[in-house]
């Protein structure tokens, strides 16, 4: 695969869709993660804030996916603030805690942004 692309990927919830359906919404991010870990060029980073924050801790469904994009280079970036609000800080199992100005930084700089 080339290098990374500069687009980010951001998650601000827990699963993909607005729905009632929380099988459905794990489901579609499980799904989504497995498709992004095919792309070429993958994305550079993603971004969990609010309660996307939760799909990175312990005993997240999707954790196994998140693990492969991080494994191939992909950076994954979490609110500390969210992660505090939850009581979430001790529970993190993959990416890297910082704060809103990284994300921020972040998506100002890419070439693309897409919300998921």
């Amino acid at each position: 695969m080339s290098s990374p692309s500069n687009t980010v990927f951001v998650f601000n919830s827990y699963g993909m869709g607005h729905t009632e359906n929380a099988d459905l919404k794990i489901k579609l991010v499980k799904k989504a993660l497995t498709l992004l870990g095919l792309t070429d060029p993958l994305p550079a980073q993603l971004c969990f804030y609010t309660d996307g924050v939760k799909l990175c801790v312990r005993g997240s469904p999707v954790l196994n996916e998140l693990r492969a994009l991080a494994d191939q280079g992909v950076q994954l970036v979490l609110c500390s603030t969210c992660l505090e609000a939850f009581g979430l800080q001790d529970e993190v199992a993959i990416g890297i805690v910082s704060g809103m100005d990284h994300m921020i930084t972040a998506m100002l700089n890419a070439d693309r942004v897409v919300t998921l």
